[in-house]
């Protein structure tokens, strides 16, 4: 007896998730007490599993796109030629780039000014927005010039409001030149646009 609830416990239990159709009746088998038993017969069922499709569906969802249009083209750079007085080092040929990344609206980043002070070169550049749209997408805009000189550091100042992301935490962001009057104090001027 307890063989046979544990055999309907775990067929009702397989079978919860299916469309049962009985197809044929069946009956137990009789049981003599001296163990002798009449073969009995079993129902027979048609069983129907769930009917499943895979394919796919069109949904909207919101996806990140940074959309960056490099294209290679021939443009004029300004060159500025470095001769330290008193100095025989040797003079190398390098490019001074400045980037930001910016987002909403283009931005024109120029290199306005160089400086020369000790072993130190200041840039200063300026970063303004031109107003025309970008639709939140994030574009680098950037400017150059090729320094020939003897190897000296190099430190960046912008004017103009620091735009969101990590790629601009490489530069000081200024609101304009007068915060660093003390800091090209004795300075040089190298190169003006």
């Amino acid at each position: 007896m307890k063989y046979k609830l544990l055999t309907i416990a775990m067929a009702a239990i397989a079978l919860s998730g299916c469309d049962v159709e009985k197809t044929q009746s069946g009956e137990m088998p009789e049981v003599d007490v001296d163990v002798s038993a009449d073969a009995g017969e079993l129902p027979n069922y048609e069983v129907d599993w769930a009917n499943v499709d895979v394919g796919t569906k069109t949904e909207t969802v919101m996806v990140p796109e940074v959309v960056i249009a490099m294209e290679e083209t021939e443009v004029d750079v300004p060159y500025v030629d470095v001769n330290m007085p008193d100095d025989d080092s040797e003079r190398m040929e390098r490019t001074i780039i400045v980037e930001a990344e910016v987002k909403d609206s283009m931005h024109e980043l120029n290199i306005e000014r160089v400086f020369a002070k000790d072993r130190r070169l200041m840039v200063i550049s300026s970063l303004s927005s031109t107003g025309q749209p970008i639709d939140g997408n994030t574009v680098r805009v950037s400017d150059r010039l090729v320094l020939n000189a003897p190897d000296l550091d190099v430190k960046h100042f912008i004017i103009g409001e620091k735009p969101q992301g990590d790629w601009n935490n490489q530069y000081t962001f200024v609101s304009n030149e007068a915060e660093m009057r003390s800091k090209l104090e004795g300075a040089t001027e190298i190169y003006t646009k």
